[in-house]
């Protein structure tokens, strides 16, 4: 049975062919709507890797999603071949908490949920809809970035306002990227040899969140209501004073501005003039300041919320770095760990200094440390293709 999986971010779509868990292609469009926008893949044929980098402008998602299905077709992968589309769906809001095959009341439920999540949700809508038409005999399948966070208690996703706001509107947090905090914390666990572990795992991209898990569990995370919240990100505010919005319509803004403003020219972007951590990077390493406050500030939001998930757990066993600045950026690796001996976490400078390791989860704590501090290699496509497997499996 092949599966295809598409997992469309802001800027970026992953997508991967899979079999029986193995995949077959894997992909990576990035930089969409920007300069440098390229596609990287890699086929698997007869245990013979095929790497790809392709230089081309991709203005939106929708010529993304074309050229994967142009890509497979040069691969000899015929579309009707494809049994099932799986589709990351960031915001599942009060209709969704596990896997659903997509229908028509299903992608009339997504769209409602547009206002709360308007980056993510319409993207992905529109993946769903690009791919009926493409993939015209694949069953469409939906999992959902918040469905992980589901477990977070009452005391915690709920907001110290009126109750209407959650009995008539489901105001509430719902959390997100549940599905690679999923899979990070599930290898984790595997790895450590302990179900009962107390992980934070931190999902740094440019959408970026940091949840607590205990036991397997997510028991708090710093996104809420909508992907807006908690951490600094690449074009998103993160957390802000909420009089900060009102202030603003007094003083003339427009709510479909402020959404503009605070969705899609705020956090790094608006720190540094570049959205794309590698671009500031760049500017970090030849000492403009402006980089190095959004450096700092970034680590800085990221060490709040790890000390309001120990607080939580009351403790921490291993700490763990996952997505694309997570996984790869050395500095801000450093810049989150420093000054936390306290907890017990301790970089080692030299294993922090890994470049492309093809190992699936590297330790870079120092000797001997009381805290594991690991980076994984998320994977939410395999992530994705499980569900949908559990999820067929049931059906049939």
């Amino acid at each position: 049975m092949k599966l295809l999986i598409l997992n469309l971010g802001s800027s970026s779509i992953k997508y991967q062919l899979l079999e029986n868990k193995k995949f077959l292609i894997k992909g990576l469009i990035e930089r969409i709507g920007m300069s440098g926008s390229r596609i990287k893949q890699i086929v698997l044929n007869k245990q013979i890797l095929k790497k790809s980098i392709l230089n081309k402008k991709i203005d939106n998602h929708f010529l993304g999603i074309k050229k994967i299905k142009n890509l497979l077709c040069d691969e000899k992968v015929i579309p009707e071949e494809i049994y099932a589309i799986g589709h990351r769906i960031v915001h599942g809001g009060y209709f969704f908490s596990k896997p659903t095959i997509i229908s028509d009341n299903v992608k009339k439920k997504i769209k409602k949920l547009l206002n709360i999540a308007p980056i993510h949700n319409y993207i992905n809508y529109m993946g769903i809809k690009i791919s009926e038409k493409i993939f015209k005999t694949s069953i469409q399948v939906a999992v959902f970035d918040t469905e992980f966070h589901s477990t977070i208690p009452k005391k915690s996703y709920l907001y110290a306002i009126p109750d209407e706001f959650y009995l008539k509107h489901y105001i509430r947090s719902y959390g997100f990227h549940g599905i690679s905090h999923k899979f990070v914390s599930k290898t984790a666990i595997q790895y450590l040899k302990n179900k009962k572990v107390k992980l934070i795992t931190m999902h740094l991209g440019n959408g970026s969140s940091v949840t607590a898990i205990n036991s397997g569990k997510s028991v708090e995370t710093s996104m809420g209501f909508s992907p807006n919240s908690g951490l600094i990100m690449g074009t998103r505010s993160g957390d802000i004073d909420s009089n900060i919005i009102f202030h603003a319509l007094k003083k003339g803004f427009k709510i479909d501005e402020l959404i503009e403003i605070f969705n899609k020219k705020s956090g790094m972007l608006a720190l540094s003039g570049y959205s794309d951590m590698r671009d500031i990077k760049k500017k970090y390493e030849k000492g403009e300041k402006k980089a190095r406050l959004a450096y700092e500030m970034y680590a800085y939001r990221v060490k709040k919320y790890i000390g309001i998930s120990i607080s939580v757990m009351n403790g921490v066993d291993a700490l763990i770095f996952t997505g694309g600045i997570g996984e790869n950026d050395i500095l801000m690796r450093k810049l989150i760990c420093k000054d936390l001996d306290f907890f017990g976490i301790k970089l080692d400078k030299k294993k922090n200094n890994f470049i492309n390791e093809k190992k699936n989860v590297i330790e870079i704590q120092k000797k001997n440390n009381k805290v594991k501090i690991l980076v994984i290699k998320t994977n939410e496509e395999l992530q994705i293709s499980e569900e949908i497997l559990f999820l067929l499996k049931k059906k049939n």
